[in-house]
């Protein structure tokens, strides 16, 4: 049977949410506080998807400095109806939602319209559109009574994209003191059907129903709750954490939903929770998630309007330029395959970089200012980075930078935390002599792990990973050999140790720790080459 390799978008692309317009499909996710906000993607197929922008593309729109990580840019849901599109989501502040907001399109690759506070309370806020023509909001919080958390719902007036009317109390959750969350309304032959997450974005995480013959309830408990879950199963399952589905119909009437889960390794995550696509079949007692296996596989049959693919058609990993290649020993000039900067996988902290971070005047490389800001600070350093999506994976760059001094440094990151990173970086030690360092950031302390001197400004930097760990290495221009300074266990890099929602990001930095720098570093090629084998 033609199969795809789930996920089909692999890297830190959590609570996708996804919606049909005729052929095409669109498809949004968290973003946290990188900038730019909710990546936006399209398919024809469910498989295969290429970004078409971001949905929060531009300079202040939302105020992201002085979070951490994982706060900001939670749980979007995209919507179309009558011509315009709708995206929804919440702006999270120390783990609690501070401000709820919907942004319109008529075109789905943009412009996106400037975002509209609703007054709404709590997270994970969905769009449902009635046979006639009313929308209602759908979100979670905190629970008035009993609890913990409860799902609401109130009326969208679309002329004005306020909220109106009573607010409705729809349901706590199939599970007595678990919290829910991630709610999507849906209907079918006259059955209002309320999808929900419970038990947490770890282990225990799960899909479970409700349901009711009117929109604004009461809403039953599906019993068969949870409709879909991981937490049953074994170490040795490849998926884990599974929940937070939303589903979609395809043009031939078959049914499918992405939910997020993440592929450990020994108990632990790095890549972050990733889209994987379920086949899902309805009954009279509501849906049916993954109806020939009852869980979420690493290979599933493809959707019917996608067996004109070959067999076993990998997903495109999101971007990933077609056709990188390794950079050779000894090679220093830039792969064939190298990035650009400025392409839709790119992304900064909390804010645009680009007035310390931009291409060169060539085109050819990047310039990196120096900014004071360190990558453990929570405002806006100097820094560009991509997710990384495959356990196994090359990053290697070329840089050149001439420290004034100690404090000034520029190169590779990867950063799981502002608190918890690893920077592999051209600098000087005090008597002004070159050197790259190997730093270790982890619960707010910094650790100097390695050192080599070097005999210029200009360097080869190469991060290297698989499931054992990470490997640092780096090539001095005038010697033959790279030289590895230390390789630090892939588990320290995973959600579990540095905690958060988030996955781990490779790029590019610069900064004068803490102190103001006319300095400046190049990169003048940056490539990230999965490794073939396990490139899904």
């Amino acid at each position: 049977m033609p199969a795809f390799r789930n996920p089909v978008l692999p890297g830190c692309y959590p609570d996708a949410s996804i919606c049909r317009v005729g052929e095409d499909f669109y498809l949004v996710t968290s973003s946290f506080t990188y900038f730019p906000g909710l990546p936006l993607f399209h398919s024809r197929d469910l498989v295969h998807w290429r970004q078409l922008t971001h949905v929060l593309d531009r300079p202040g729109l939302l105020a992201l400095e002085g979070l951490d990580v994982s706060d900001g840019v939670w749980a979007p849901t995209i919507r179309h109806h009558e011509g315009t599109f709708y995206v929804v989501s919440t702006l999270a502040v120390n783990r609690q939602g501070s401000l709820t907001f919907v942004v319109t399109a008529d075109d789905p690759a943009g412009p996106w319209a400037d975002p509209v506070p609703l007054e709404a309370e709590g997270i994970d806020p969905s769009l449902f559109f009635d046979d006639d023509g009313r929308c209602w909001l759908t979100a979670c919080r905190d629970a008035v009574q009993g609890g913990p958390g409860e799902l609401w719902m109130r009326e969208l007036d679309l002329e004005r994209l306020k909220l109106v009317g009573p607010t409705h109390v729809l349901w706590q959750g199939a599970v007595r003191g678990a919290w829910v969350e991630a709610p999507h309304l849906y209907k079918r032959n006259g059955v209002y059907h309320l999808i929900a997450a419970e038990g947490g974005t770890e282990s225990n995480h799960s899909v479970t129903a409700a349901r009711s013959g009117t929109v604004t309830g009461p809403y039953v408990t599906d019993p068969r709750s949870p409709l879909l879950t991981h937490r049953h199963r074994g170490p040795g399952e490849p998926i884990h954490n599974v929940g937070h589905a939303d589903l979609v119909d395809t043009p031939v009437g078959e049914w499918w939903a992405v939910t997020l889960g993440v592929r450990p390794i020994a108990g632990t995550h790095t890549l972050g929770r990733e889209v994987f696509l379920v086949p899902v079949t309805w009954t009279a007692n509501g849906p049916v998630f993954a109806p020939e296996s009852g869980a979420v596989q690493l290979s599933e049959r493809l959707p019917s309007i996608a067996s004109g693919r070959p067999d076993g058609d990998a997903a495109v990993p999101t971007g990933q330029p077609d056709g990188d290649t390794a950079v050779p020993d000894g090679d220093t000039a830039a792969p064939a395959g190298r990035a650009h900067f400025g392409g839709l996988e790119w992304n900064s902290l909390r804010g645009p970089a680009g007035d310390r971070v931009r291409p060169t005047a060539d085109g050819s490389g990047l310039d990196l200012d120096l900014a004071p800001e360190a990558l453990s600070s929570t405002g806006v350093p100097a820094f560009l980075g991509r997710r990384q999506q495959h356990v196994r994976f090359g990053v290697r760059t070329r840089i050149s930078f001439a420290a004034a001094r100690p404090s000034e440094e520029a190169g590779l990151a990867v950063f799981q935390h502002q608190d918890h990173h690893a920077t592999l970086a051209l600098t000087v030690d005090g008597d002004g002599q070159a050197q790259v360092v190997l730093t270790v950031r982890e619960a707010g302390a910094s650790t100097r792990r390695a050192s080599v001197p070097v005999s210029t400004g200009e360097v080869l930097l190469a991060v290297d990973g698989d499931e054992a760990g990470y490997t640092f290495r780096v090539r001095d221009l005038t010697a033959a050999q790279w030289i590895s300074l230390a390789t630090i266990e892939r588990s320290f890099f995973s959600t579990e140790r540095a905690g958060g929602f988030v996955g781990v990001y490779l790029g590019l930095y610069a900064t004068g720790n803490g102190q103001a720098s006319d300095g400046r570093a190049r990169a003048h090629w940056f490539e990230y080459q999965p490794d073939p084998e396990t490139a899904a």
